[in-house]
């Protein structure tokens, strides 16, 4: 466990080390920018993790067989290829699923930081730029997220423990891109807080909508139920095929298995597919509307324009995958597109509820008597 500690630290020493001789003077607010890049990042990875099958790469957690990395697990992971070649434990399997534990520790360990640094400036300073809460929340996600993915194994790939783990890694993703738009407070008021206020409400829509599409997006990526229909826009060459919404739409059940302990009928695949591929439609109507709308205040213009952007490449992929026999490199760009509508969204709702209250962005004078702000931590944006 020590060894694994350690090398978390050596992945997280990279960025920090950058952001140390980094010439920017808020240094914290690129600290968080970095982690919301890495943890984008890391995101993508675990969908490469979970798309080559590589999640029980190292059947144990934290260590592969016990030990710090692969090296060391050299002959139990060889053995086990050898009764099982196509099984889930390789060599190669292996370093994929430790290198993704190391990146999450890696990140871990910057969000620790983030946190520190937040408790050390703000007794010093009580700017609301180190306002602890939010880093607070952030840490406690992080250790959320990793009970999920020590679950993820030792459950065997569990799809409902899978599917959330993804959601969790969303949410970090989400809470990091909310607490970097914090930093950068650039945003002035609406000139119509009539119109605004509608848009806010059609964003938390949005934002609630794409939550719910990445968990079934999820569902059927857990399920391995993206090759149940191959043809589009039909599935199986009808509009409403043979379905089996009970058996698979319970939650609670081993990969691969019904709630009774049989082997999941192929009509609960495709009800999973069809449920997630029709429910796209309407995510893209109203993420669709919502940029749109967003589109007339010139301060929402460019995250609008690349909602629309990502929306459009988001259809396509989904489409490629379905029609290219799932190929690896589009299947990881799909989960791409999902963190980057999730991180515009995030960024949407941001700007929106800080065009109603932008009392609410403004940084305080430090308390009278409090030091000044460090020139290196301080919160303040620059041109």
């Amino acid at each position: 466990m020590m060894l694994l500690a350690v090398k978390g630290l050596l992945v997280a020493s990279v960025p920090l080390a950058m952001v140390y001789v980094s010439r920017d003077a808020n240094k914290y607010r690129k600290l968080v920018w970095l982690t919301v890049f890495l943890t984008f990042d890391l995101i993508l990875f675990g969908a490469f993790t979970r798309l080559t099958d590589s999640g029980l790469g190292c059947p144990d957690w934290p260590g592969c067989y016990g030990a710090a990395n692969p090296f060391l697990a050299h002959a139990d992971i060889k053995a086990a290829e050898a009764l099982m070649p196509t099984g889930p434990v390789t060599v190669v399997k292996a370093w994929i699923e430790m290198l993704h534990r190391y990146f999450a520790m890696g990140i871990g360990c910057l969000c620790i930081a983030i946190m520190a640094t937040a408790w050390i400036q703000w007794r010093k300073t009580r700017r609301a730029a180190f306002a602890p809460a939010l880093p607070s929340a952030l840490l406690l996600l992080v250790m959320v997220v990793g009970a999920f993915g020590a679950w993820t194994v030792t459950l065997k790939l569990q799809p409902v423990i899978v599917t959330i783990h993804l959601l969790l890694g969303m949410s970090l993703l989400s809470l990091l891109v909310w607490m970097g738009s914090r930093q950068d407070q650039l945003l002035k008021p609406a000139p119509d807080a009539v119109v605004v206020f509608g848009l806010r409400a059609l964003a938390l829509a949005s934002a609630a909508l794409l939550a719910l599409q990445i968990a079934l997006g999820g569902w059927v990526s857990t399920n391995y139920a993206t090759l149940a229909c191959l043809d589009f826009p039909l599935c199986g060459g009808k509009v409403v095929p043979e379905m089996d919404f009970a058996h698979g739409f319970t939650l609670w059940r081993e990969l691969g298995m019904t709630a009774g302990g049989e082997y999941l009928p192929f009509s609960a695949l495709t009800a999973i597919h069809w449920v997630h591929r029709n429910f796209a439609f309407v995510v893209i109507g109203v993420l669709g509307w919502t940029a749109w709308r967003a589109r007339a205040t010139p301060a929402l213009r460019p995250v609008a324009r690349y909602i629309g952007l990502v929306l459009a490449a988001q259809f396509a992929s989904g489409v490629a995958t379905v029609y290219l026999n799932f190929p690896l490199a589009i299947a990881v760009l799909h989960n791409a597109g999902a963190a980057l509508l999730v991180l515009l969204v995030t960024m949407l709702n941001y700007k929106l509820r800080y065009m109603i209250n932008p009392q609410a962005a403004t940084l305080p004078a430090a308390a009278p008597g409090a030091p000044a702000s460090s020139p290196i931590l301080s919160a303040r944006p620059h041109p």
